[in-house]
């Protein structure tokens, strides 16, 4: 048997985070979570248009502890939960860093900044970054409005953004694609 997608329960622009507290579907902490899934899609794209394996299993990897860390966002702090939520780890944060590297070693040294694109699995990595930084900066802004986020979701976004830096010179670089400088006019 299958669910029903609509509930209704949102029609009059509130919706429920896990917990069941009622927020109204502008609130912040649906702002950062909702941008957490936009993000995650955006690292679908990428898969979609990368054709390397490995490259692939790794952005999988990352979509799960996104998904992780939206439940992490989307969880009421006001009320006990009583469902067991999947949480961050500082070996996920480590994982990350491990790629990090692990492609740094098979790129060129930046000689200056670099414009976003060369390839489309390269470019839609860009847009993924862009929207992994706007997810941090919302976890930011949350915490400056006393709405609880933890050190590890800051550290994460942080660490991902760079992540997907790297991913989307690696990809130009396997793709047998060139960067594209950035030329000051001067």
């Amino acid at each position: 048997m299958s669910f029903k997608i609509y509930t209704k329960t949102g029609d009059k622009g509130q919706t429920s985070l896990i917990g069941g507290t009622r927020v109204a579907k502008s609130h912040i902490r649906i702002e950062s979570y909702g941008t957490v899934d936009e993000l995650n899609s955006y690292i679908g794209l990428v898969s979609d248009f990368s054709a390397d394996e490995q490259t692939n299993n790794w952005l999988r990897e990352i979509q799960d502890r996104l998904f992780t860390l939206g439940a992490e966002l989307a969880t009421s702090q006001e009320k006990d939960v009583k469902m067991k939520l999947p949480d961050l780890h500082d070996e996920d944060i480590l994982w990350l860093e491990q790629r990090i590297d692990q492609m740094n070693e098979v790129l060129p040294e930046m000689r200056s900044f670099i414009l976003p694109g060369g390839h489309q699995a390269a470019s839609a990595c860009h847009v993924a970054r862009c929207i992994c930084r706007r997810a941090e900066r919302l976890c930011v802004a949350m915490l400056e409005h006393q709405e609880y986020v933890s050190d590890l979701v800051l550290k994460y976004l942080n660490r991902l953004s760079d992540f997907l830096f790297v991913l989307a010179r690696y990809l130009t670089h396997i793709n047998g694609k060139s960067e594209i400088p950035w030329r000051a006019r001067i």
